[in-house]
């Protein structure tokens, strides 16, 4: 295991890095700063796993153990897959509290990055100068980044993860210099095991397996993963795809957020990227229960003033964008969506908000 790391362009050694870590601990007044050093004094130290915790989106956040190997082996695909080289700049911009932020620092250490780590906020590249080689990022910071006027040229290759990006962010990245990619995957699979291209000459739909992982599908459609570089043994998702092959899926969205109208199935997030083009705010679909139809498709927008002649405009443009049973049968304004420590709409519990307010 590599025991060396190289932070805004000064070299450590274990000894000295291990001193760098614990003076940001006792002397930092940012909480990020002492979040990071604790997982790399966790990383160097003798365990063979660390503590990760999941982000919540689907539920009650979980506390997991995760192998440091099988945390290698996924840095070493990532770096194979993005061509890393010994001493390229790479920004870290997430919270070392979770998967994302923590693999940024294995990346680094694995492919001898030279780590450049900034408050993560949603604001990234305000006081960067230099040209990054590789960052990662939430689907809000590259939306803030993209209003700077270098901002995203600044960067090479992107990975975005930590949420869906919306019709309008990826019509944005079109036409940027840096090649950018959405990563699949989740706490148990240690990162992204998979990545769509959404932009340039590769741009895709679908998401193509990283390494020798290969996928399939159960009754439901849902996602089966089985990659022995990260898993232990094969994952089943709730995550509802289009299988082209045993290396490729195009999302479909959550099993768990299908609605059943009438005895038809739809999925919000099909739904939601038709919307996408016409509501400005956060939003998203979901389902109540309805006596005649038994789910009736409801939008959740998170906006604090419900204009009726807003509402009544929006409504006419939905019935010309979609399909009859797609129809949203109410529309809810809301002033603040429920989320995760990490921003992630927790789609469950602002549901039942408007349940319990009604």
């Amino acid at each position: 295991m590599t025991r060396e790391l190289s932070i805004n362009g000064i070299h450590y050694n274990e000894k000295a890095l291990l001193s760098y870590c614990r003076n940001k601990m006792s002397h930092s007044d940012y909480e990020w700063e002492k979040n990071y050093c604790k997982f790399i004094l966790e990383w160097l130290d003798d365990a063979e796993q660390v503590k990760a915790k999941t982000s919540g989106s689907t539920g009650v956040p979980k506390a997991m153990y995760l192998s440091k190997q099988k945390m290698r082996n996924s840095a070493k695909l990532t770096g194979e897959f993005f061509n890393f080289k010994a001493g390229q700049n790479a920004l870290f911009c997430l919270s070392a509290n979770f998967i994302a932020g923590k693999m940024m620092i294995v990346r680094a250490f694995e492919w001898q990055l030279n780590l450049l780590p900034v408050a993560p906020d949603g604001h990234p590249l305000e006081n960067i100068c230099s040209d990054i080689d590789f960052a990662a990022m939430i689907p809000l910071q590259v939306k803030n980044s993209l209003k700077l006027e270098k901002g995203i040229q600044q960067i090479k290759k992107l990975l975005i993860g930590g949420g869906a990006v919306d019709q309008v962010l990826e019509n944005d990245l079109q036409d940027l210099s840096a090649e950018c990619f959405i990563g699949y995957g989740m706490t148990e699979t240690v990162s992204h095991v998979a990545i769509r291209a959404l932009n340039g000459n590769n741009k895709t739909q679908a998401y193509h397996a990283m390494g020798n992982a290969k996928f399939s599908i159960d009754t439901r459609n849902c996602l089966s993963i089985n990659a022995p570089a990260i898993l232990d043994e094969p994952l089943l998702t709730n995550d509802v795809v289009e299988l082209l092959d045993e290396t490729q899926f195009e999302w479909k969205g959550r099993y768990d957020n299908v609605i059943n109208s009438g005895g038809i199935k739809l999925f919000p997030e099909q739904i939601e990227k038709k919307l996408e083009t016409i509501i400005n705010q956060p939003f998203f679909i979901s389902g109540l229960p309805d006596e005649h139809l038994g789910q009736k498709v409801v939008l959740l927008i998170e906006w604090d003033v419900a204009d009726e002649d807003q509402k009544k405009e929006l409504e006419c443009k939905m019935k010309n964008l979609l399909d009859k049973f797609e129809q949203a049968r109410e529309i809810f304004y809301i002033a603040e969506f429920k989320r995760t420590s990490t921003g992630k709409v927790q789609r469950d519990a602002t549901l039942d908000a408007v349940r319990f307010s009604r």
